[in-house]
């Protein structure tokens, strides 16, 4: 994905000032920054959720999205978004999901509906759907929220193994202690990104 000088304002209030941002295979980038410098509004942007006000967004292959809210029916059970996404992408079958499942440790809550789930659970649910067909590209709105540690640990893992497999990976992080899992990261700061290599 490549992201060249996007501008974005709401009424006078301008966000993006002409961010940058490239993605090559088996990146994993993190974005940081305070509250309200843009950093959703960007993965928005980035995903074709929000038309920038100038600027391109190129994006090449599959790409799975994870916005900071789940959007889920609380009606639905964790199967039935399952499947609902299933259909949605055309999958022959649901192994990806079911080995995220198990990845991240809730395959036993297949029957409950989603509004019964804790936050840290439809997270998890929330990042299968984002992954369950395979996307080359993986954007992340603070993917993690309401996890324990253990599945903390889990997410981090299955990015490895994504990253291993040539998978790009963009997240967005407040956890200043994730910064070395990261190639770069971007600092979203009066609108545009400032890129560092961070500490490992």
């Amino acid at each position: 994905m490549r992201i060249s000088n996007v501008w974005k304002a709401y009424g006078r209030r301008q966000i993006l000032r002409g961010a940058d941002l490239d993605v090559p295979p088996g990146a994993l980038i993190g974005i940081v920054g305070e509250n309200g410098t843009g950093k959703s509004t960007l993965l928005r942007i980035a995903m074709g959720h929000l038309a920038p006000d100038r600027g391109t967004v190129v994006r090449t292959g599959k790409a799975g999205y994870c916005p900071q809210q789940a959007v889920l029916n609380d009606s639905f059970t964790v199967m039935q978004h399952l499947r609902l996404f299933q259909v949605a992408h055309r999958l022959p079958t649901l192994t990806r999901a079911h080995e995220l499942l198990n990845l991240l440790a809730f395959a036993d809550c297949g029957q409950q509906r989603a509004g019964e789930l804790s936050g840290g659970t439809r997270q998890k649910l929330n990042l299968v759907l984002a992954l369950m067909h395979d996307p080359q590209l993986l954007v992340l709105d603070e993917p993690y929220q309401g996890f324990d540690w253990d599945t903390h640990q889990r997410f981090w893992s299955l990015a490895a193994q994504l990253r291993g497999r040539g998978h790009s990976i963009v997240v967005v992080s407040h956890l200043l202690h994730d910064l070395h899992h990261f190639d770069v990261v971007g600092h979203l700061r009066d609108g545009r990104l400032d890129l560092e290599m961070p500490t490992r």
